[in-house]
């Protein structure tokens, strides 16, 4: 087999979708406006039943939009990407991490322990697409006069005691970078039902502009060059094409190295191009099929794996499984021993803030400061739902891990 099993790499695309990025491609007059921007966002708010609802060219620009003009701390969880650490720091504000549970949501008793008088902002991440515990978290915010905001990056289309994930705060954003529920590369949504904050999001929006055509063409080749050319060659060469192609800037990369560095790349903030808006629609449509094939390879998952501690669904959820989260002791061991087999299994998160290079001290996190977190990302491993994944390759994982013990 040389075309891996792989849980990243743009793992949603379909046919339809890399033939529409390839006639993108050659249609430049539609790569920065169009109707497309429109009708994305009104999906979004027909979806979530809102008022309001603004595209921005990724989930951090969306963040950034949401809290420009706050002062005060901001209290998150790690186990977390620096994309959602980053844009509190780039406006001056202070990240209060708070501990994970076992769940790999934020930890209830430990967000009590670390609410002070400065506290502002509570934003509440809902971990591989499996919903937080909100009725605690609402009445934790509530009673601390904290502005709830949900980062729905994993979790579109996923529901809380029968409301949908992402109308529980004053705002939510969403992203649909190449590994999430929805993919266009790059790209995201802020909701809000908050006149006010609609204001001055809308105000945001219209500053910043859009990305450079140079940008967009990049996004565009991304679906192109994976499926056609890298993944089918990656255990012979065609990894080594992937870290050629973003060193010489042909493809991007998910996470910049100024990031890692707590420092703004200059495509940051930047509105949502139209051609990016169109894949994203396409794949919005998607949306039902896609949750439910996830949902249908997590209970194989479930259902076949033996030995290993899986993920804990709590009553009255319904979680999307964006992946498959399991721990085990050896967690590192094992996804070297998949990837050597070519079955390329994921490792969100290696470190309490990913990726694992990241400097820790320039965003704000102290080792020991949330233990839990740091354990769970030295015994986490993902297995793939996406649609891409067949109950035969399914299967495949399924015994070489319960061959592994």
């Amino acid at each position: 087999m040389i075309k891996p099993i792989s849980i990243s790499l743009s793992p949603n695309t379909e046919k339809d979708d890399i033939f529409s990025a390839l006639k993108l491609l050659f249609q430049p007059w539609k790569w920065k406006k169009g109707k497309a921007v429109n009708d994305l966002e009104n999906e979004f708010k027909q979806y979530f039943n809102v008022k309001y609802a603004f595209s921005f060219n990724s989930g951090r620009s969306c963040l950034m939009a949401i809290l420009e003009g706050f002062k005060g701390d901001v209290l998150l969880q790690a186990f977390t990407c620096n994309a959602a650490c980053n844009p509190v720091r780039w406006f001056g504000l202070k990240p209060v991490y708070i501990d994970a549970g076992d769940d790999f949501n934020i930890d209830i008793q430990d967000l009590k322990r670390k609410i002070t008088p400065k506290s502002r902002i509570l934003m509440v991440q809902h971990t591989f697409g499996n919903p937080a515990n909100m009725e605690e978290i609402i009445e934790i915010a509530k009673e601390n006069n904290l502005m709830l905001i949900e980062d729905c990056a994993h979790s579109l289309g996923a529901e809380y005691k029968g409301r949908k994930i992402g109308s529980f705060g004053k705002a939510a954003f969403f992203s649909f970078s190449r590994d999430k529920i929805i993919s266009c590369v790059y790209g995201g949504v802020v909701i809000t039902n908050n006149d006010e904050m609609a204001e001055k999001i809308a105000n945001f929006q219209q500053r910043i502009g859009y990305p450079s055509l140079f940008w967009i063409k990049q996004q565009l080749l991304h679906p192109i060059l994976i499926n056609w050319l890298i993944l089918p060659s990656y255990k012979i060469i065609g990894k080594y094409i992937l870290v050629f192609l973003q060193t010489v800037k042909i493809l991007s990369k998910a996470v910049h190295w100024r990031e890692k560095r707590g420092e703004i790349p200059g495509y940051l903030p930047r509105r949502m191009p139209n051609a990016l808006a169109m894949l994203a629609l396409k794949q919005f449509k998607k949306l039902e099929r896609f949750n439910n094939h996830r949902k249908d390879i997590a209970e194989f998952y479930f259902k076949n794996l033996k030995g290993f501690d899986l993920p804990k669904i709590s009553q009255n959820t319904k979680p999307v499984f964006l992946r498959f989260a399991v721990k085990h002791k050896t967690a590192l061991q094992i996804i070297r021993k998949f990837w050597d087999n070519n079955i390329l299994i994921g490792d969100w998160y290696t470190s309490p803030i990913a990726p694992d290079d990241t400097d820790l001290e320039k965003l704000g996190y102290k080792m020991g400061s949330c233990p839990n977190a740091e354990r769970l990302s030295k015994i986490t491993f993902n297995l793939p739902t996406h649609i891409n994944i067949s109950k035969k390759q399914a299967k495949k994982i399924v015994d070489f891990l319960n061959s592994y013990k």
